[in-house]
């Protein structure tokens, strides 16, 4: 078995979908400051104060995710693990493809002012590993998550439906190190030589 877990410096990735977000919220945060103090300056410092703690908490969040998430390769196939509860695990024999695979951290749903600027967080996207496996999810996720997990395909002959494992999000260059060589070892039709 070996080990691997998410490379510290990849917080910048982890924010990066989180961006325009961050920037409308700046603004409102910066418009309402401005209005309620009658200063522009100081409105401006409010919205910086408040986007600092909001990438603060986001930071939080990754150091927690980060810590706790490791993705595993035995002889039997390859298992993700994260510190919320969620569990993925691909036997090598049921892995199809290596592909794009997108980490959805946060609601897709578009938040703005209809008619005005909408904005939402984008997916993670790196290559991994997706075939027919097992999720155990946490009882407790939010309604989009539910939703989006419930409407994954599913393998008609056994019932197990299609999961990912985003190998890149460990090491975006995983098909050249270690963990490549347990793809190519175990499955050397999914990888050229």
């Amino acid at each position: 078995m070996e080990e691997f877990r998410i490379k510290a410096g990849s917080f910048p990735r982890f924010v990066t979908p989180f961006i325009a977000l961050l920037i409308l919220f700046f603004v409102v945060i910066l418009l309402l400051g401005a209005i309620f103090t009658g200063s522009t300056a100081l409105g401006a410092v409010i919205g910086l104060l408040a986007t600092g703690a909001l990438l603060a908490v986001l930071a939080a969040k990754h150091r927690r995710m980060s810590s706790g998430t490791v993705v595993r390769f035995t002889e039997e196939g390859v298992e993700l693990t994260d510190s919320l509860g969620f569990r993925v695990h691909l036997r090598w024999p049921d892995i199809t493809r290596i592909d794009v695979v997108d980490t959805q951290l946060a609601n897709p749903r578009r938040v703005g002012r209809p008619g005005g600027v909408r904005v939402r967080a984008q997916a993670l996207r790196s290559v991994g590993l997706i075939g027919w496996g097992l999720r155990t999810v946490p009882p407790r996720i939010p309604g989009w998550m539910r939703d989006r997990l419930a409407r994954v395909p599913v393998d008609p002959a056994t019932g197990r439906p299609e999961v990912t494992i985003p190998l890149g999000e460990f090491d975006p260059l995983w098909q050249r190190g270690r963990m490549g060589d347990w793809v190519r070892h175990h499955r050397p039709d999914l990888m050229g030589r």
